[in-house]
């Protein structure tokens, strides 16, 4: 008997036990996927709108499971026909767990304190997966990473105030807060702070 596809019911994503979301208690998530929902409560502030336009960038992935062809701007029409669909569009603001977590506005106090030289203040952050966001470093001639892939963190990028060709990326877990800096997909990536949490 084939098994019935879930999908998020914030970002339209097929769910998949690997990547539940997790509710305030730490007990997974039936509706909604790690990247849209942890530890009680969304993690960004969209409009649907703004989730598609967000959505619409990992196209080449939707091509390659779907073997379609569509631009990027065709996936967006896509995703805002589906939308309305999802149990996140169709609640009322009052309703939806707002996207405050704990967890991560305490990060966001702690990255802010730091007082990295150049680094804009953080207002928000998103879950990432690791191997979206495990750069690889030159440390000592050697080549390293210091991100688990499968793992996912609290993290943000940011563009550099005076290097336009320049981010700042941010990936923050229970034990570690990263800040580094890199040019164009991660080239030329440095280690600005790696501080442990208290």
């Amino acid at each position: 008997m084939e098994q019935e596809i879930r999908f998020c019911q914030s970002c339209g994503m097929p769910l998949t036990k690997d990547i539940l979301g997790t509710n305030a208690d730490g007990s997974k998530s039936d509706d909604y996927c790690i990247y849209c929902y942890r530890d009680g409560a969304f993690t960004g502030d969209f409009t649907m709108k703004q989730m598609a336009e967000f959505c619409s960038q990992f196209v080449a992935e939707y091509n390659k499971n779907t073997g379609g062809n569509l631009s990027r701007e065709e996936y967006k029409k896509v995703l805002l026909e589906f939308y309305p669909n999802l149990k996140r569009w169709q609640l009322p603001a009052d309703q939806l767990p707002h996207a405050s977590s704990p967890v991560k506005q305490q990060l966001i106090d702690e990255i802010n304190a730091l007082e990295v030289t150049g680094l804009p203040k953080i207002d928000n952050l998103f879950v990432l997966q690791g191997s979206f966001v495990n750069e690889e470093f030159r440390i000592n001639g050697n080549s390293v990473r210091l991100l688990d892939d499968k793992a996912f963190y609290w993290g943000t990028q940011v563009p550099h105030p005076t290097a336009a060709d320049r981010c700042f990326g941010i990936a923050c877990d229970e034990h570690y807060i990263l800040v580094c800096e890199y040019g164009i997909n991660g080239a030329d990536a440095e280690i600005v702070l790696l501080k442990r949490r208290n």
